[in-house]
C-alpha cells in the first residue's frame, strides 16, 4: 500500500489505508507512506501493521487537540483524549515518521499528547515525537487517577496490560513529563530534547507510573540528553506513581540536566518505592557525584540487567527489531 498526500499513491490519508485492512488482519502489511504532512488525528488497534516513511524530516502526521478544549458538551478533553496518534494493538512498526501535537506550551493549552501507545511488542525506528507537555504516553494507564474518578480517553475503562515498546534512533522532544506511563520501554540511541521555558525548572524528562510488580519501567541506552535550557533546569523524572522505574545506561547529558537528577514530586515515601538508577553517565550533566541519596549508581554487573535482550524475550513478531539486528 502507499499513501501520498499528493494523489499518487492509492489513498491520500494515512487513516484510509488503516481502514482499509481487515479487522482481524495476522500478517503483516507494510504501508509506505509518501513526502507530505498528513493533518490527521490518526488511529490505529489493527495488529501487524508497519508505517514506513520515506524520511522523518518529510513524513509527518499533525494534530493540535490539547486537554483544556472544550467540547461540546461542556467538558474538557482531558489529557487522553487529546493525541495526535494513537496505537492500541499488538505488534505494530512505524520507521522514519514524525508524529506532532501543535497545540502549544502546557502554560497555555495543558497536556498536549503527540503519540499515545498501548500495546505490546511496539517498535519506532528513526521516528521523531515532538510535543510541549505530556508528548509521549506509554500505556497502560494507572489503576486509578490520583484525584476523580476517571482518566478520560480511549482506555479508560479497559483492562491494564502493561505492554514492551522499543525506540531505536528517535528524537523525542518536551518539556513537562514528556515521556510518561506505566509500559516497559527501551530507548537505545535517541535524542531527548528538553524546551527551554524560561523558567527556574524547564521540565522533567519522565513520569513513569510502573506497576509495582513489573521488573522494568524505562530505560534509556545510549541516549544523548539536550536542550539550550540553562544549566540545572531539567530533571531525569518524578514519580507519576510510587514505584516508578527508570534507568539510564551509558546516556550523554547536557549541562541542563540537575546535579541531583531526580525529583521526588513531594511525596518523600516515594523515595522508599521508587527505582531510579544510573550507569556511566557522562557529558557536562551526567557526573552521579551529588545525585539525591534515593537513586542508585549501578556497578557494571548490576547494569547487564539493562542489556536489551535481558529485559525483552524477543520472539518471530517482532518484526523491526529483527530488521534493525540484521542492519537492515
Amino acid at each position: 500500500m502507499i499513501v501520498a498526500s499528493d494523489g499518487s499513491g492509492q489513498f491520500t490519508s494515512i487513516q484510509e489505508a488503516i481502514d482499509s485492512i481487515p479487522e482481524d488482519n495476522k500478517k503483516w502489511i507494510t504501508i509506505q507512506v509518501k513526502a507530505g504532512i498528513y493533518e490527521e488525528k490518526l488511529v490505529i488497534k489493527k495488529p501487524f501493521i508497519a508505517l514506513e516513511g520515506t524520511n522523518r524530516d518529510e513524513v509527518k502526521v499533525v494534530y493540535g487537540d490539547y486537554a483544556q478544549k472544550i467540547m461540546p458538551n461542556g467538558e474538557s478533553m482531558g489529557t487522553f483524549s487529546s493525541y495526535s496518534f494513537l496505537v492500541t494493538t499488538d505488534h505494530f512498526v512505524a520507521k522514519h515518521i514524525t508524529f506532532v501535537n501543535n497545540a502549544g506550551p502546557g502554560s497555555e493549552v495543558g497536556q498536549a499528547v503527540a503519540a499515545y501507545i498501548d500495546g505490546d511488542q511496539l517498535e519506532f525506528h528513526h521516528c521523531s515525537f515532538v510535543g510541549s507537555q505530556d508528548t509521549l504516553f506509554t500505556g497502560p494507564l494507572p489503576p486509578k487517577p490520583i484525584e476523580g474518578v476517571r482518566f478520560g480517553g480511549p482506555k479508560d475503562s479497559c483492562e491494564r496490560r502493561v505492554g514492551r515498546s522499543y525506540f531505536y534512533d528517535c528524537y523525542i522532544e518536551g518539556d513537562i513529563d514528556f515521556i510518561f506511563g506505566s509500559a516497559t520501554s527501551v530507548f537505545s540511541k535517541c535524542e531527548i530534547y528538553s524546551i527551554d521555558r524560561k523558567n527556574e525548572v524547564n521540565g522533567y524528562i519522565t513520569a513513569a507510573s510502573t506497576p509495582v510488580d513489573e521488573e522494568y519501567g524505562y530505560i534509556f541506552i545510549d541516549c544523548r540528553l539536550i536542550s539550550d535550557a540553562a544549566p540545572e533546569t531539567v530533571y531525569l523524572g518524578r514519580p507519576w506513581r510510587d514505584y516508578a522505574k527508570t534507568a539510564f545506561i551509558n546516556c550523554w547529558m547536557g549541562e541542563h540536566i540537575k546535579a541531583e537528577g531526580w525529583h521526588n514530586w513531594d511525596k518523600e515515601h516515594a523515595e522508599q518505592t521508587t527505582s531510579y538508577v544510573e550507569y556511566n553517565s557522562h557529558g557536562p550533566g551526567g557526573s552521579m557525584d551529588n545525585r539525591v541519596k534515593w537513586a542508585k549508581t549501578l556497578t557494571a554487573n548490576e547494569a547487564e540487567k539493562y542489556r536489551i535482550d535481558q529485559v525483552f524475550h524477543v520472539d518471530e513478531n517482532w518484526r523491526g527489531w529483527r530488521e534493525e539486528k540484521n542492519g537492515k
